[in-house]
């Protein structure tokens, strides 16, 4: 067993050197609440022109 002398004195050591724990954050601190941007049925048209961009080939990506 520990020698309860030496428990208290490691305790106030610790205290002495870390101090004590910071405040409790509420959940309700810890999120943001934002707006977003209306939808936008343009933003997801289909583009023929661009529609290239949206894909991935790797052949083109070595330059094969």
């Amino acid at each position: 067993m520990e020698n309860p002398h030496h428990a208290d004195g490691a305790a106030a050591v610790r205290r002495a050197r870390f101090g004590t724990l910071p405040e409790r954050i509420r959940y309700e601190d810890m999120t943001e609440v934002k707006t977003v941007a209306p939808h936008d049925p343009a933003r997801y048209a289909h583009d023929p022109e661009r529609s290239w961009t949206s894909f991935s080939c790797l052949a083109v990506d070595l330059g094969l």
